[in-house]
């Protein structure tokens, strides 16, 4: 019997094997960072979604000072089922978001409360549109928007100066 009988086809097994091994471990990676991406998709869409629902009710909340600053009446039962929906549409980021996306959620939604009930807000307590500010950054950032905030004044050139 020759080396080269039994030696060859055992170095053959073992690069096979070695072979199998390794392509079974690099596929395994791939397959691991792909369900990590499609998690961290989901993930996202989930906050998107709450925080667009939220946003949704925000507004309609929004919308409905701007008819009362307008002198138009509104029935307490239209203020009470749009607190409702607010206060429940608020529920959602604090389930899927981080901390502080829920905590500025939670106090625009406080003002928005007591703004509609025609409740005085706290003395020192930011207005409306600034806690509707920090809100928004807050949603960039869970998002992956975290850039630069962005400007909410207008430019000079457009106030005439």
């Amino acid at each position: 019997m020759s080396v080269s009988t039994t030696i060859l086809p055992l170095a053959g097994v073992a690069l096979g094997s070695a072979g199998t091994l390794i392509g079974q471990y690099l596929s395994t990676r791939v397959e691991a960072r792909r369900a990590r991406f499609e998690q961290a998709s989901a993930e996202r869409a989930e906050r998107k979604e709450a925080l667009m629902e939220f946003l949704s009710a925000a507004q309609q909340v929004e919308l409905c000072l701007d008819r009362l600053s307008m002198g138009e009446q509104l029935e307490e039962s239209e203020k009470w089922e749009h607190l409702h929906t607010l206060w429940l549409a608020k529920k959602v980021p604090e389930l899927v978001c981080t901390p502080a996306v829920a905590q500025a959620a939670h106090d625009y939604t406080l003002a928005l409360h007591a703004l509609l009930r025609g409740q005085a807000t706290e003395a020192g307590a930011p207005p409306k549109r600034e806690l509707r500010f920090a809100f928004m950054e807050a949603a960039r950032q869970e998002l992956g928007m975290a850039s630069e905030p962005l400007r909410r004044d207008l430019p000079a050139r457009e106030l005439g100066q």
